[in-house]
């Protein structure tokens, strides 16, 4: 499922020399590409090794990956200073597994002024059962070697997630982001498929940047909740990635959304 809609992505890959595994088992996306890679990396342990760009998985992979992202975070950081001399009020950030958001999180987190947000997928609306909102609305449990919250039911066996994009459709979320949530310093949102939708075209025709779906989650909901911030006071969304890689996705899907008038920036 996720190499159809990511399929230029794939192309890439295997114009590089890749070799390009299809997971056929369950709901054919990140949680089962993680689960095979696991099961591969632990039968062929004397010629396989494990990697993955997401702060999921066993230990120590979560801290590996945010030490990895937290480059963004660090130079977002400085060149906040640098072009307005003061730090964001607020750092808002897509979340699925949670990487990007967890490496722009940690420029900041040591700064107690500057409110953390992270933006899960509702999909097509929490009390839908179709989402992927983990800390939302998810209970702890283990899942791929770490305790987290993650979407299950009563007896403990994993619920299928769901969202429009690939990046964010993950029933549990990196281990540190329940940290973050559990002790109150970041903050934890959803915002719907057709939300989404929204933050992509608005984002595309405002600022000329086509961003990834998942990155559209965070533009939705800061778009959404304009009201909540001064005029004067900085808001830093983290663009998580490009978005040609969803635009035959969203093609696909027929008429854009209507997003109205664009947004008057300040001088």
């Amino acid at each position: 499922e996720d190499m159809r809609r990511q399929a230029l992505n794939v192309w890439r890959m295997r114009l590089m020399g890749a070799e390009v595994r299809p997971v056929t088992s369950g709901t054919r996306t990140l949680k089962d590409a993680t689960s095979e890679a696991i099961r591969d990396w632990v039968t062929n342990v004397e010629d396989s090794h494990y990697i993955i760009g997401s702060v999921v998985g066993p230990a120590p992979y979560p801290r590996m990956v945010r030490e990895f992202q937290a480059a963004i975070g660090r130079e977002a950081r400085a060149q906040m200073l640098e072009r307005t001399g003061r730090l964001p009020r607020s750092v808002v950030a897509c979340v699925g597994g949670g990487s990007n958001a967890m490496g722009i999180f940690a420029g900041f987190v040591d700064d107690a002024d500057v409110e953390l947000v992270g933006v899960e997928a509702a999909g097509e609306g929490i009390d839908s059962g179709r989402h992927s909102a983990s800390l939302s609305v998810g209970t702890p449990g283990v899942l791929h070697g770490s305790l987290s919250y993650l979407l299950q039911n009563a007896k403990g066996q994993v619920i299928n997630a769901h969202s429009i994009s690939a990046g964010l459709d993950y029933p549990g979320v990196g281990p540190e982001h329940a940290w973050l949530k559990d002790s109150g310093r970041a903050t934890y949102v959803s915002v719907t498929d057709d939300e989404a939708l929204r933050g992509f075209v608005l984002c595309s025709r405002a600022e000329g940047i086509i961003p990834a779906l998942e990155t559209s989650h965070a533009i939705a909901w800061v778009a959404d909740n304009a009201g909540r911030w001064a005029p004067d006071e900085p808001v830093l969304i983290c663009l998580s990635g490009r978005g040609d890689k969803d635009v035959n996705q969203v093609a696909e899907m027929g008429t854009l959304p209507d997003v109205g008038p664009l947004p008057e920036y300040p001088a």
